[in-house]
């Protein structure tokens, strides 16, 4: 298929079906245009110098920021000239990746929610002069890193395919210039349960007819993007914290809840599972900490990789180690958090590169994580 030639909702589809089959391979040959030293601890995460913080960081010591105005410095992203947008039947040209997606291979949840988009990130102690590690934000949409993000791996796809040229994946250059692209901030969080000097792990198998982003592959769980609650205003600063979107992630992925939350504002003191939770963090029963930031060398999700450590009681008494579906896949047998483990997921299973880099970080670290 030459460059100057329309795509077709049928070219598009065949893209896009190549693209879910083949995430994990595709991902690996993506790293591979950037040198090994971007890479966290050997899997294909990138992440920056600033972005690598040399011991975990407990969650509580980032300090947020949210600027509300737009963020300077930024671009138009994905100009339906040099997004893999397919024509329409009646002449006319889908005007974005997302309504293409939306029209044409729609997942089970697919909403243009309101997101905390990260602007700006600094963890590594080297770069953080006398302030504490900080995170930047400004007002986002979950579609916005669709049409950067989910077209650039798309577009990637479509390469190997067909050898077009990945003119987006040019434009955006290097995937951590967080400056170039919106980026929604996922919070990829590791759960431990502890049990003494011992600990197992969940896997989370991500349906790619319930998901649109990652399907077909292994991630930790939860994992969710760093939004509020809702649409509406009283969510914004409510929610504007790392722990009380994690909440929300454990309650939804491990817990089988629903993720909506009605038009009210979430009472975090009110609910008892949140109220329960917190309480076990203040009183050292959960520990959790940050082990970094990296983006997917395809897709070019953000990721916060972070590790909460559950004591046994706290976590038989509010979860479960069992198998069993949710809304967006399957949580798998839980495995013992231990080296030959780790080694075998991440070398042997199509596990999504946040996950692979989490959890040889989690490793690395794992006297400081549980003793």
């Amino acid at each position: 298929m030459s460059a100057a030639r329309v795509l077709t909702e049928d070219d598009w589809r065949w893209e896009r079906a190549y693209l879910q089959e083949h995430r994990y391979d595709l991902a690996a040959e993506a790293a591979e245009a950037y040198p090994a030293g971007r890479r966290v601890s050997g899997t294909p995460l990138l992440t920056l110098p600033a972005w690598e913080p040399a011991k975990p960081v407990p969650l509580q010591d980032i300090a947020l920021e949210l600027t509300l105005s737009a963020p300077a410095g930024g671009q138009a992203w994905a100009p339906p000239d040099l997004a893999p947008l397919p024509g329409r039947p009646d002449g006319t040209r889908y005007p974005c990746y997302s309504e293409a997606l939306r029209a044409l291979a729609a997942p089970a949840v697919f909403e243009n929610r309101p997101t905390y988009r990260l602007t700006e990130a600094q963890l590594a102690e080297a770069g953080l002069a006398a302030g504490p590690p900080r995170l930047a934000f400004t007002r986002g949409h979950y579609f916005d890193a669709v049409d950067t993000g989910e077209a650039a791996a798309h577009e990637f796809a479509a390469a190997r395919l067909t050898g077009r040229p990945a003119l987006l994946r040019a434009l955006l250059a290097d995937p951590c210039d967080l400056r170039r692209r919106p980026a929604n901030l996922a919070i990829s969080t590791l759960t431990l349960r502890r049990d003494g000097d011992r600990a197992s792990f969940l896997l989370h198998w991500r349906d790619p007819a319930k998901v649109g982003h990652a399907g077909g592959l292994y991630q930790v769980i939860p994992v969710g993007i760093f939004q509020p609650s809702g649409p509406e205003p009283w969510h914004e600063g409510r929610d504007f914290s790392l722990w009380r979107c994690m909440l929300r992630e454990f309650d939804e992925e491990l817990r089988g809840r629903s993720e909506e939350y009605g038009t009210s504002p979430v009472d975090y003191d009110a609910w008892p599972f949140a109220r329960r939770m917190t309480a076990a963090l203040e009183q050292d029963q959960i520990r959790v900490w940050c082990l970094g930031l990296g983006v997917d060398p395809l897709t070019y999700a953000t990721d916060l990789l972070t590790v909460a450590v559950i004591d046994s009681g706290v976590f038989d008494e509010l979860f479960s180690l069992r198998p069993r579906s949710n809304a967006e896949g399957s949580v798998l047998a839980a495995r013992e958090f231990a080296a030959h483990v780790i080694d075998r997921v991440v070398t042997g299973e199509p596990v999504q590169a946040a996950g692979a880099a989490v959890l040889r970080l989690a490793w690395r670290h794992r006297e400081t994580l549980i003793g």
